[in-house]
């Protein structure tokens, strides 16, 4: 499965905005993967920012809760992750991810983009 990720850009203190990833590819049922969104700021380590399971169960990271919501639209094969009161330490390259976990497959999407000015 491939994923495509797009959305970010720049945006001030306390602004939103809404992230994508469309999966596509050949012979795969978006409905059985795992989603994920991470986010990677300049000189840390990728973190873990909200999943969505098959199920529609979701987790969030303790610095973005109440903030952020990751939802998926299956009928689409699309995830969101809306994004509210955006602080500057939200600045990172967010990348969506997939995992099937029966199957042991996972894709990385490209990266997008978020900057949020003081």
């Amino acid at each position: 499965v491939q994923l495509q990720a797009s959305g970010g850009g720049l945006v001030q203190t306390g602004g939103s905005l809404r992230l994508s990833c469309v999966a596509s590819g050949s012979r795969f049922i978006f409905d059985d993967y795992a989603i994920a969104w991470f986010r990677q700021a300049p000189g840390k380590q990728r973190e873990l920012v909200a999943t969505v399971a098959t199920s529609g169960s979701t987790n969030y990271a303790d610095s973005v809760k109440g903030r952020f919501t990751i939802s998926r639209d299956n009928a689409k094969n699309t995830v969101y992750l809306q994004m509210n009161s955006l602080k500057p330490e939200d600045t990172a390259v967010y990348y969506c991810y997939a995992r099937h976990f029966a199957l042991s497959i996972d894709s990385w999407g490209q990266g997008t983009l978020v900057t949020v000015s003081s």
